[in-house]
């Protein structure tokens, strides 16, 4: 069993790229094709993983890209016609854990649509929002279309405040990914925002001491060249990729930039760091539902109302 932290270890504050553009399908061995990409795995001499950012983890900085999140992994919502605001509801036949009071909801993904907004159209950013301020480690994803095709994620291990984290976090993860361009005005009527809170980190007692589906998990390795390197997925990666745990371990390793054969000894000497998510999505379309009430002139070019926060 793993050994339970209420937070991440204490370290300089990280920034981790947590989607993919591509989904591979791994097998044991190989390279496959990734549209006009090629993608090595466990015991192919084709290269590396690539369009996947990793950098020297003594710089303090990391930038480690996810898979796709799974979207039916978002908790459903619904429109309060008398606030206009979003609420989370259990998902028919989820986890058991989703009964339980989430800190994670609807409002903050409106939160980081308000600030994406004001950025983009050259308004005042918004005022601090009602919801919690608590520290958590956090990630803002932007997905687009009706494929929700990933546009842009990124996020922190540190915990942050919520209120100034959420707004950092949305504007980097919008306009500082560097596997896209910057997101623009005309493409905001097509995305989708996700806010993931990560939570219950556990020290495995080994590289296999996780569960697929429940799990997020963050490793640290020497590479071949001798230099320790992270790499993160999130919870719903490798359930989405249909992986095992050693085909996301060998995935992970690849992200990281390992490029040497990968033993069972060298899996072995992997330290692994588990984790939980709270995460919520909302589209364009509700986020406007959900401030109606606050634009002037009827049209959804109007700025949010900057008293609809206390």
């Amino acid at each position: 069993m793993g050994k339970r932290r209420c937070v991440p270890p204490l370290e300089p504050k990280l920034a981790a790229g947590c989607c993919g553009v591509k989904k591979p399908k791994l097998s044991g061995s190989g390279t496959h094709g990734h549209g006009n990409q090629s993608t090595t795995v466990p015991g192919s001499s084709s290269g590396p993983l690539q369009n996947h950012q990793h950098v020297d983890s003594s710089s303090g900085r990391e930038n480690v890209s996810d898979l796709t999140l799974a979207p039916g992994n978002s908790p459903i919502t619904r429109m309060n016609p008398a606030s206009g605001a979003l609420s989370p509801l259990p998902r028919p036949n989820g986890p058991a854990n989703t009964t339980k009071n989430l800190v994670v909801t609807a409002e903050m993904c409106c939160y980081c649509f308000d600030v994406l907004y004001c950025h983009l159209y050259g308004f005042p950013q918004p005022r601090l929002p009602r919801f919690t301020n608590d520290p958590y480690p956090l990630f803002v994803t932007w997905k687009t279309g009706r494929d929700k095709r990933l546009r842009g994620c990124i996020g922190t291990f540190s915990a942050m405040n919520l209120h100034s984290g959420l707004r950092e976090y949305t504007l980097t993860s919008a306009l500082k990914d560097s596997r896209f361009p910057p997101l623009t005005r005309e493409e905001l009527p097509k995305l989708f925002c996700s806010v993931s809170l990560l939570t219950n980190f556990e020290d495995a007692g080994d590289y296999l001491d996780w569960e697929v589906g429940v799990h997020g998990i963050r490793i640290e390795f020497i590479n071949e060249k001798g230099v320790k390197r992270t790499a993160t997925y999130l919870p719903e990666v490798a359930k989405e990729q249909d992986w095992d745990q050693i085909q996301t371990i060998d995935s992970l390793l690849r992200k990281g930039g390992f490029k040497a054969p990968i033993t069972s000894e060298f899996r072995k000497s992997i330290k692994l760091t588990r984790y939980r998510s709270e995460k919520v999505t909302i589209s364009y379309a509700e986020y406007i539902a959900s401030r109606q009430h606050c634009f002037q002139n009827g049209t959804l070019h109007a700025p949010p109302l900057y008293n609809h926060y206390s």
